[in-house]
């Protein structure tokens, strides 16, 4: 179990893989963010994208599940209070394989509350070719060391 002091700053994690389906890239945007370039093959070839390519938000969302996964599974977290920063930098493609690093850029003890901390994170999603198409700053609470018995 790791708690807000597991958490030195400057600290980088890294996670992953996870493959991404042209299936699940239609599938999440039909029920989520049905644009063309998302879900129409004909259409997504004839946008910018020159063929399907997954919406940000599902992006993000592979972003958490390996943050869940990878991190948060086996730590004391408390939740977020939100995200300070989340850009989308280029396509993500079917079969593209993203994994992400965390960086641990602020972490500072709650002042109101003793049994908790807050940390800032540096989120970047990198797929198979090295190249950053998601960032993200987030914050986010966790739970202090409990005092040895």
């Amino acid at each position: 179990m790791r708690y807000f002091e597991d958490f030195p700053v400057g600290e980088i994690m890294e996670r992953g893989p996870y493959v991404v389906t042209r299936e699940e890239i239609i599938a999440f945007a039909r029920q989520f963010d049905p644009q063309p370039f998302h879900i129409d093959e004909d259409a997504a070839g004839k946008s910018i994208y020159g063929g399907i390519i997954a919406s940000g938000w599902h992006t993000a969302a592979i972003c958490h599940k390996l943050m869940v996964e990878g991190l948060l599974g086996q730590a004391a977290g408390m939740g977020s209070p939100g995200l300070d920063e989340l850009r989308w930098k280029k396509p993500v493609r079917p079969g593209d394989s993203l994994r992400i690093r965390i960086e641990t850029l602020e972490a500072r003890p709650s002042a109101s509350k003793p049994d908790r901390g807050a940390l800032k994170l540096r989120l970047e999603v990198v797929n198979q070719h090295g190249e950053v198409v998601m960032t993200e700053v987030a914050n986010a609470l966790f739970a202090r060391r409990p005092p040895a018995p």
